[in-house]
């Protein structure tokens, strides 16, 4: 195993941490498919309303690629269809009426290891699994038709609240391991582990490379787990994923259904305490299936799926997106302190050393939506630095891509990161500059220049 400390980074001290019990909730009524949340594909559905479906139908593909399946969550009865902006399909809503599965064909854990790079492939793309494997550079469902240079498995999540990888993925070790196994068919290169806390668990396993990573978010992210463990160079592609969605794929080759249970963890301060678990559960679940109006200690609260830094804000009606296993809920709150700047902040936590909460390093603080200004001049103040390590200056990048400089974005470093990694850089902005939006428009510029 190797080790990398890292200092650079920042935790925000957020109240309503998940207690460590899971719990099973009975099946939900309705699931949803959301084909918004997959970046650069261009749907085009298979189903209409009140289609008949099982777990593992196709409800829609990519236009731009055929091959690339998405399938259905539920059996039953496709009941909505909603519409966005040009008629962009936003969801797809199923009424779950029973358990029949779409049966792809299952494989021994020997089978697996035999089998062809083009057997694997074609098994992920049929089975609908294939969207777990996303590339990097661009952040998006990785190319069938590429061969990466290497892939990168996350298991050390470091965003506030987030939900332990090992409560994840407990007793689906051997699905892990088949995982595992297939990916290893799929690149001529390694396959990177990254792991914190116990990671005991994981050194038995067979074609991994392990690397434990220590120090504060975003010391988790995968952008910064390929920085220090072997960067991108330009032409390069390497594939990624969470470990939860590696074990999914094990799941599959073993039993030759689409795995449809989820584990998802409800924190967050608006939360009761004793409705912060972790919840056995099915993919694209309600909101209102984890939480509901009695368990909340606000009156106007934000649902969120994923973290407080780069979740997607979902309606109380909503369902939990694809790729996330946290669902946090705060207040919602739109007013305006006066002179709020001149309080000595007790209770209000801060990166910077205003404030006197600074001498309680360990207290947990109950954070809102208000971002305490408006834009005004982008400075260069020396501090998005200290939140990201890795060799990327921030501000220099955030102006090429504003001069659409296509040279310089790629010198200094834009094609190893996403938005999520700058996510800090915008909490502590005193610009109030929304890092991520900037950090998406150069990736995105940058592909469509080829």
């Amino acid at each position: 195993m190797i080790k990398h400390k890292l200092k650079k980074g920042y935790d925000i001290k957020l109240a309503g941490k998940t207690e460590k019990s899971i719990v099973e909730l009975d099946k939900p009524g309705f699931v949803a498919m959301q084909p918004v949340e997959f970046r650069g594909i261009k749907p085009k559905l298979t189903v209409d309303l009140g289609s008949e479906v099982k777990i593992g139908s196709e409800l829609f593909y990519d236009k731009q690629s055929p091959k690339v399946k998405f399938v259905s969550p539920a059996s039953g009865k496709v009941v909505k269809i909603n519409r966005g902006e040009r008629r962009i399909v936003q969801e797809i809503v199923i009424e779950s009426e029973s358990d029949e599965y779409v049966d792809f064909g299952k494989m021994s854990f020997d089978e697996i290891t035999k089998s062809g790079r083009e057997k694997i492939i074609e098994s992920l793309l049929n089975g609908g699994l294939w969207p777990y494997i996303l590339q990097r550079p661009y952040s998006k469902i990785a190319n069938p038709a590429q061969s990466p240079r290497d892939i990168f498995i996350n298991s050390a999540n470091t965003a506030p609240l987030a939900p332990k990888s090992e409560l994840l993925i407990d007793g689906n070790e051997k699905y892990l391991e088949a995982g595992i196994a297939a990916l290893s068919k799929l690149t001529e290169g390694k396959i990177y582990l990254s792991v914190n806390g116990n990671a005991e668990k994981f050194s038995r396993l067979n074609n991994v490379e392990i690397h434990y990573f220590e120090g504060p978010h975003p010391a988790g992210n995968t952008s910064v787990h390929i920085h220090h463990i072997k960067p991108i160079n330009l032409g390069e592609i390497v594939w990624y994923m969470h470990i939860t969605h590696v074990a999914l794929i094990g799941k599959f080759f073993l039993e030759g259904l689409f795995p449809v249970e989820r584990i998802i963890a409800v924190a967050g301060s608006s939360v009761n305490e004793n409705a912060r678990k972790y919840y056995k559960t099915r993919l694209g679940v309600p909101v209102q299936n984890l939480v509901n109006e009695g368990q909340l200690t606000d009156e106007d609260v934000r649902y969120i799926s994923g973290n407080i830094l780069n979740g997607k804000r979902v309606l109380e009606k909503g369902y939990l997106g694809f790729y996330d296993h946290l669902l946090t809920v705060i207040p919602e709150s739109k007013k305006r302190e006066l002179f709020g700047w001149l309080k000595p902040g007790l209770k209000e936590e801060s990166f910077s050393r205003s404030f006197l909460s600074k001498i309680f390093p360990q207290k947990e603080y109950i954070k809102d939506t208000r971002i305490h200004g408006g834009k005004r001049a982008f400075i260069q103040t020396g501090e998005y630095e200290k939140v990201l390590p890795m060799d990327i200056l921030p501000s220099y990048l955030v102006k090429s891509i504003i001069a659409e400089d296509i040279e310089e974005m790629i010198g200094l470093g834009l094609l190893e990161v996403d938005e999520e990694d700058f996510a800090l850089c915008s909490y502590i902005c005193p610009s109030k500059i929304n890092f991520g939006e900037y950090i998406r428009s150069g990736l995105d510029l940058l592909e469509r220049e080829g």
